[in-house]
């Protein structure tokens, strides 16, 4: 029996070895691979949104810089003449990261978050939009040395990007602006508050955030729609939203801060004070692309008409609501790049 019982133990012993050194092994190797690989908790709140695009990922790189109290993100990258792409409400740096691969192909690119917005912390002097230009220029031609860049922006963006090119012409290329009526000579606060029953309504004080604050997110759902193509602000039905539940998270994430909310909200509340700076603004005369929803070409023409003097094309984005960037983002994409390459 002992003689037996031995050879069987060493015959059964050697492949339990082998299978608990291999057993350990698969177990460390999978370990390593878990620790090396990135997760979703040690992404930065910023980067999630674009990390699984690997294209995008090995293009754009997320920045930081301090300007006159206000830390302001950034997105940038690419190569060539610099564009600087700013956003709206409700919306951040990433309302352009359709369209941002395309442009820099051929040109640098710098996708801001306003001061007080998206993830640039800290609250600006004022929100209006002349204000808000000496913030984006103290960033792009203080901060970053940059002095000749075409200067792009949507919704209230587009009227920071024209007080960027009023303010500083020797520091502006080209002008795109994307579909916002101007206020200023041709339309005045009280009027401009009449337009569309959510500007009345962001207008007010702490209603807005008394209201929105409890589900934000529910809010931004809800509110995409509306301007979009043939949506209820446009005198359509359509109740379709041009933004995924990843996009709408993104912006949700950004806006669920209480001072961004508010910020938000201040732009609005600026109202007054965008006319009058308007009114007294220089005009802009570098050349300007203007771009507009279906249908609006024409009326938002004559908002910007008598503080833009070099309007060298003026077109409707078809089947675009106010969204222009993500319901029609080939036909933005070339009408950008044919007018910065022009």
């Amino acid at each position: 029996m002992i003689t037996e019982t031995r050879p069987l133990t060493r015959r059964f012993h050697r492949p339990a070895r082998t299978a608990a050194t291999l057993a350990l092994t698969l177990l460390l190797t999978i370990g390593g691979a878990a620790c090396s690989a990135p997760t979703a908790d040690s992404v930065a709140p910023y980067a999630v949104a674009t990390q699984d695009d690997p294209a995008f990922q090995g293009t754009f790189r997320h920045e930081f810089a301090d300007v006159d109290g206000v830390r302001m993100h950034y997105v940038t990258g690419g190569s060539g003449t610099p564009v600087v792409l700013i956003h709206g409400w409700p919306q951040t740096w990433y309302g352009w990261w359709q369209i941002m691969p395309a442009l820099a192909e051929h040109h640098t690119v710098y996708a801001i978050d306003l001061p007080g917005l998206g993830d640039s912390t800290g609250t600006p002097t004022a929100y209006d939009k002349a204000t808000l230009a000496r913030y984006v220029h103290g960033l792009i031609a203080d901060k970053l040395q940059v002095r000749d860049a075409a200067v792009i922006g949507h919704d209230f963006g587009a009227a920071v990007a024209f007080q960027y090119a009023s303010q500083f012409p020797g520091d502006t290329t080209r002008l795109g602006y994307l579909d916002l009526p101007l206020p200023g000579p041709a339309i005045d606060a009280s009027t401009y508050r009449t337009l569309s029953w959510h500007i009345a309504f962001h207008s007010q004080r702490r209603i807005p955030e008394a209201i929105v604050g409890d589900d934000v997110r529910e809010y931004l759902a809800s509110f995409y729609p509306q301007v979009s193509f043939e949506g209820t602000a446009f005198g359509g039905t359509s109740d379709r939203s041009p933004f995924t539940d990843g996009e709408i998270n993104e912006y949700a994430r950004t806006y669920s801060r209480p001072e961004a909310l508010s910020g938000g909200f201040e732009l609005y509340r600026a109202l007054e004070k965008d006319v009058r700076d308007t009114v007294s603004a220089a005009p802009v005369r570098i050349p300007t692309l203007l771009m507009t929803a279906q249908g609006q070409v024409d009326a938002i023409r004559a908002t910007v008409d008598p503080r833009m003097t070099n309007i060298v094309r003026a077109v409707d984005v078809p089947r675009a609501g106010h969204w222009l960037a993500e319901e029609n983002p080939q036909f933005v994409t070339e009408e950008l790049v044919r007018f910065l390459d022009g």
